[in-house]
């Protein structure tokens, strides 16, 4: 590595965060176009998934409620039944539906953002017409990984609620139902446990999805490559993205207060804290995507895997054509220079 590439190693939290914004603003003619086109639908059908997801539920609620003072067996009963039956099916085809999507736009704008940045620090030329003729050849192995993660996050949460069965029922046979807070404060450490082992998983799959697009791994060896990656990271990587994570939680929050629940601020206040939600919603997938990318190449520089840039761009190159993954013998970190 030159000196240049050799110092990306030591960015840090707020290294990574001025990084990201370099590229962002220094590209925004490009990411403004990936951004209409892919993650500001994705916003939409997030937001729009919380709204429609509440309403249908109160209306079932509702129609509950009803039917519970309806005599049993009358016309009127009999109809709300049929009512609350047809509202359950809508409600979970809306939620199939919208899984369905917003997982083909997830997939879609990883691939364009991941694309874009790797290009922008091997100082390949990239259009808009050039990043969206790659995006469907790239989401197919993006979607290889999910499912991947998918089964690992399937077998993690089994596991632990095996782990979390098995203490009760010790608990039961040797304390005969007894001292409740003792159990209580195990569950307790086994939920931190938990909690910080599902947290480890999205930090992988966050840097699986960016090594899918850039190297020959995808699916599960993306994932042991990502974990191999993170060594020495760990700390940097896990506070970016936990603070990304608590950022999005938090609009989602506010617009679940503001606009979903909103009943008493007006119809005018709860539409534009709902536009402020959307705008604040798309800027941070955009700057979450962003950052992942430059994470995966922090970590390059850090485990001093040497890639030649000219054999990156070519590969990058390859894309327009014929997909060929690339091999992380064949990747080059390059600085990115404003």
């Amino acid at each position: 590595m030159d000196r240049e590439q050799e110092e990306m190693q030591f960015l840090g939290i707020f290294g990574i965060y001025r990084e990201a914004c370099k590229v962002i603003i220094t590209w925004r003619r490009i990411f403004s176009k990936i951004t209409l086109a892919l993650i500001l639908p994705l916003s939409f059908i997030f937001l729009a998934h919380v709204e429609v997801t509440d309403l249908l539920h109160r209306k079932v609620v509702h129609d509950k409620m009803e039917r519970h003072f309806t005599p049993a067996g009358s016309a009127r009963f009999n109809k709300l039944t049929d009512v609350i039956s047809e509202d359950r099916t809508l409600y979970w085809f809306f939620k199939v539906a919208y899984l369905a999507f917003y997982l083909v736009l997830s997939l879609l704008s990883t691939s364009a953002v991941v694309y874009t940045v790797a290009c922008v620090y091997t100082g390949k030329d990239v259009s808009f017409k050039k990043v969206m003729s790659v995006v469907p050849k790239v989401w197919k192995r993006l979607m290889v990984t999910f499912l991947c993660t998918s089964v690992a996050y399937f077998l993690y949460n089994f596991a632990a609620l095996v782990v979390v069965s098995l203490w009760i029922v010790l608990w039961g046979i040797f304390t005969a139902g007894g001292d409740i807070k003792f159990m209580l404060s195990i569950l307790y450490v086994i939920l931190v446990f938990y909690a910080a082992g599902h947290f480890y998983l999205s930090v992988i799959w966050h840097l699986a999805s960016v090594v899918s697009v850039l190297e020959e791994s995808c699916g599960f060896a993306a994932m042991i490559k990502s974990q191999a990656l993170i060594k020495g990271k760990m700390l940097v990587t896990a506070v970016i993205l936990f603070v990304m994570n608590i950022s999005l939680f938090a609009v989602q929050l506010i617009f679940w207060r503001l606009v979903v629940h909103g009943w008493s601020l007006g119809t005018g206040s709860r539409v534009l804290f709902g536009v402020i939600c959307f705008l604040l919603l798309f800027k941070l997938m955009l700057f979450a995507l962003v950052i992942q990318t430059v994470i995966y190449f922090v970590c390059k520089s850090y485990h001093r895997e040497n890639i030649d840039k000219s054999a990156l761009s070519d590969h990058l190159e390859v894309y327009l054509g014929e997909y060929v993954p690339l091999k992380s013998k064949d990747i080059q970190l390059e600085h990115y220079e404003v």
